[in-house]
């Protein structure tokens, strides 16, 4: 467990006390207008030399990242839900993890620009995003502990391949391929229908983790604002699988199947037999198959199964599935159930690709988590957004790496200069991002970021309509 350090940083100025003009934030259409966006500009800063080796660990790889390629004015509207600084940003703790490994929590700041010149100047190797206080949380030793609490925070998610190790098998641990990210897809079309259809949410973003994983951030108003009952409430409902590795059944639902299951039971059955019976092939190995027998209701069954698998090593998994029927037919128990039979193998189907979330990390609203767009040490891949209107193309190995985009953009810019196009004007019109593999991901990131507002202003509109209409003469 991270523990917190004994100083802080001297605190940024309040936003009582920074000025901030009222162009900056009236017009949504334009919050993203190019010329807006200096942190973006092609001329802020100078060439960057990737030395041969050079990696994400590496302090200048990441302050050229950050100086060059961080999106950190949508990132503060992100968080601000406003084009113009207020306490939803000024008042949110930013946890940051230095390149010597200390951790700093509590920290926080008024304006974007005084976060940008911070992760500047600390160059963290990553940083986490958590509530918003209900006090600045660089004030939290000067109040009372009980006067100090969180107000709100993004319903978030958690999906890790670890977690599905006892099921795929073409990799394992911190390792992925594309056969075994299915399972993350799956997980993210299961999860928007609960979270859209079943609980009404809309702004929901998916980032890709860096290395095996996604995370989920629910940002519509009303969800920020639940409590940690009401998010162990959405957790607790979400969890079908439950139980670690060493667990038995991890399936355990009452019958008739309620809606959210019965519908995302009906979306994994397309895909059960193409990703878990031919790509993972999970029961080819009869030792293995045995965890398959667990989970079916019947022991005069199970072992006619067993000994017939035992006369055909290695069966593929797809003809072993096919085998619990035929083999049920032939009538061989008298005591089987067939309906039973039917819901055990619909229970295999959940227990092998439902989601399988990490629900501590939604129950709790002081809970921190990784922010988009961080590198991962690691791998030095982008912790990228994932765009869901192309949800089956996103590819988690061809995810931009820092030291590529680095490289795509001193290459863009050997490039122009080759073509004479060095002269200002033409490179003002270029942002970093522009030159490089992350622009889909930035321009999503925007798109994303522009419909929240435009809800955001609509919401507060329609409730200063209704403080107006409510006043009294």
């Amino acid at each position: 467990m991270k523990t917190e350090p004994q100083t802080d940083h001297p605190e940024p100025a309040s936003p009582a006390k920074i000025g901030v003009k009222k162009a900056e934030g009236g017009d949504l259409d334009n919050i993203f207008k190019d010329d807006d966006d200096a942190d973006f500009l092609a001329s802020e800063v100078g060439a960057v030399s990737i030395v041969p080796g050079s990696g994400p660990s590496d302090p200048l790889v990441m302050l050229a990242f950050y100086q060059r390629l961080f999106p950190f004015r949508p990132f503060f509207q992100w968080l601000n839900h406003s084009p113009v600084p207020c306490h939803d940003f000024g008042h949110r703790e930013f946890a940051f993890t230095l390149q010597n490994s200390a951790y700093l929590r509590y920290q926080s700041f008024p304006t974007m620009e005084l976060l940008r010149k911070e992760i500047v100047r600390l160059n963290p190797s990553r940083f986490e995003i958590g509530p918003v206080y209900n006090a600045n949380p660089r004030d939290r030793k000067t109040l009372l502990k009980s006067a100090f609490h969180p107000l709100s925070k993004e319903l978030v998610f958690d999906i890790d391949l670890t977690d599905y190790d006892e099921i795929r098998t073409c990799c394992d641990q911190a390792n992925i391929c594309n056969l075994c990210w299915n399972f993350i897809t799956v997980a993210i079309k299961v999860m928007n229908a609960e979270l859209r259809d079943d609980l009404g949410f809309k702004h929901v973003l998916w980032v890709y983790s860096g290395r095996r994983g996604a995370h989920a951030w629910v940002c519509d108003k009303r969800a920020r604002s639940l409590d940690d009952a009401k998010r162990r409430a959405v957790a607790n409902y979400l969890e079908v699988v439950r139980g670690g590795g060493q667990a038995g059944k991890k399936v355990i639902i009452r019958r008739p199947l309620h809606p959210h299951v019965s519908r995302s039971l009906n979306l994994l059955k397309d895909r059960f037999e193409n990703d878990i019976l031919r790509d993972q092939d999970p029961w080819r190995d009869n030792e293995k198959a045995e965890k398959l027998l667990q989970l079916l209701p019947d022991k005069i069954l199970n072992d006619a199964l067993r000994k017939k698998w035992d006369n055909l090593p290695n069966r593929p998994s797809i003809s072993k599935w096919a085998d619990i029927y035929d083999v049920a037919e032939t009538g061989i128990s008298k005591e089987l159930n067939p309906a039973r039979l039917k819901e055990s193998k619909e229970e295999v189907v959940l227990e092998y690709m439902y989601p399988r979330l990490d629900a501590e990390v939604s129950k709790h609203l002081n809970h921190l988590l990784k922010s988009p767009f961080c590198v991962h040490p690691q791998t030095g891949r982008v912790c990228v957004p994932i765009d869901e209107r192309d949800l089956e193309a996103f590819d988690p190995m061809a995810v931009p790496t820092v030291v590529g985009l680095l490289g795509e953009i001193d290459a863009w810019d050997r490039v122009h200069k080759r073509e004479g196009k060095t002269d200002g004007i033409f490179l003002f019109f270029f942002f970093h991002y522009q030159k490089t593999s992350l622009k889909p991901y930035v321009d999503y990131f925007k798109t994303f970021v522009n419909g929240l507002l435009q809800d955001e202003a609509a919401v507060k509109r329609e409730r200063e309509g209704n403080s107006e209409n409510s006043i009294e003469f």
